[in-house]
C-alpha cells in the first residue's frame, strides 16, 4: 500500500509504506514534506477531543472582564471551547504590596544601625541599603506572585478542563517558555526570544522531546517592520501570524485578526491538509499569541 502526498506547489508523490514518518524535500520547489501514512493521518485526526477536528477556529474575547476570557467558535460561530487566564489581581496586588512591606522594613532595620556604622562605612551602607531595597522587594513579590496559566475548558460551567498552557516562569527578561499539557502529560513547549521581537515576532514550538514542529511568526517582515514605525496605523497593519512546520518554509496555518473594534481571530489550518500539526497544539498557538504577545 502507497502513501499519497502533495506539496503545496502541486506536485505529488506516491511513495512506499517505509517512509512513513519521514520528512522529505520536494523535487520540485525544495520544500519540506512530513510523510504521513493513512493510519497515521487517522490517529493523529481523531486520537483527540471532537473539538479540535477541524480546520478553522474562531476566537472572540470578551471584552470588560479582569481576568482573559475567550470563546472558541466553529466556522458557524458556535461555541465549541471555552478559555479562561485569570488574572489573580487580588493575589498579586497582595504579592506587590508585601514587597513594598519587606522593603520598607529593610530600610528601618538598615535605619536602625546606621549610626553605629563608623562614619567611613555610611557611604556603602546608603548604597547598600538602596540596593537592598530593590532586591528585597523584587524578590519577596515574585515569591509571593500567582502565574497565570491558561486553562481550555469544554464549556462555560468549567466543569470539565481539557487542556492547560502552564506559565514557566514568574520572571520573563529575555525568553518565555509556556508548557501545553493535557490530563497525561506534556504535549508541547512553546518559547519565544524577546530579541527577536524587534524585527519579527516568532514563537518556536516543540515536542516533549526536543525537536521542533513549527514556528508561529509574523506574516512578512517588511510588515513587521513597518508595524514597528507606524503601529496598527488605524487597523490596516494589525498583527497576523504565519505558521510554518518545523524549520521548513512550508506553511501550515494561518492565525490572523479581524478587521473589527473588538478581538476577534481566526486560526485557519487549512493548508495543514494532513493533520501534521495537532490541533490542539493550534489551537494553544493563538491563545498564546494573543495573551503572550499581550495584544
Amino acid at each position: 500500500m502507497s502513501i499519497h502526498i502533495s506539496c503545496q506547489c502541486g506536485e505529488s508523490y506516491d511513495l512506499k509504506d517505509e517512509y512513513a514518518g519521514r520528512t522529505l524535500k520536494c523535487s520540485k520547489c525544495g520544500a519540506s514534506l512530513q510523510v504521513v501514512s493513512e493510519q497515521g493521518i487517522r490517529e493523529n485526526k481523531y486520537s483527540s477531543d471532537s473539538a479540535f477536528n477541524r480546520d478553522k477556529f474562531l476566537l472572540r474575547q470578551k471584552l470588560l472582564a479582569i481576568s482573559e476570557k475567550y470563546d472558541v467558535c466553529d466556522e458557524q460561530a458556535k461555541p465549541i471551547l471555552y478559555v479562561e487566564r485569570p488574572a489573580h489581581l487580588l493575589r498579586n496586588l497582595g504579592a506587590a504590596l508585601a514587597g513594598i512591606i519587606a522593603g520598607i522594613a529593610f530600610v528601618i532595620f538598615i535605619a536602625m544601625i546606621f549610626r553605629a556604622v563608623p562614619e567611613q562605612l555610611k557611604g556603602f551602607l546608603i548604597v547598600f541599603a538602596i540596593f537592598g531595597w530593590l532586591a528585597v522587594t523584587f524578590v519577596v513579590s515574585i515569591l509571593l506572585y500567582k502565574k497565570r496559566n491558561v486553562t481550555i475548558y469544554r464549556d462555560k460551567s468549567k466543569q470539565d478542563p481539557i487542556l492547560k498552557i502552564l506559565q514557566d516562569k514568574k520572571v520573563e527578561i529575555l525568553t518565555a517558555t509556556f508548557t501545553l499539557r493535557d490530563t497525561n502529560g506534556d504535549l508541547a513547549r512553546f518559547r519565544k526570544n524577546y530579541l527577536y521581537d524587534i524585527f519579527r515576532k516568532r514563537w518556536n514550538c516543540y515536542a516533549p522531546n526536543g525537536s521542533l514542529i513549527c514556528v508561529a511568526k509574523e506574516d512578512s517582515l517588511i510588515l513587521s517592520l513597518l508595524r514597528r514605525f507606524l503601529g496598527t496605523f488605524f487597523g490596516l497593519l494589525r498583527t497576523n501570524f504565519i505558521i510554518v512546520q518545523g524549520d521548513s518554509d512550508r506553511v501550515i496555518g494561518e492565525f490572523n485578526r479581524n478587521f473589527t473594534i473588538l478581538d476577534r481571530y481566526v486560526l485557519d489550518m487549512s493548508a495543514d491538509q494532513q493533520h501534521i500539526l495537532d490541533r490542539r497544539i493550534a489551537i494553544a498557538i493563538g491563545i498564546i499569541l494573543d495573551t503572550g504577545e499581550r495584544r
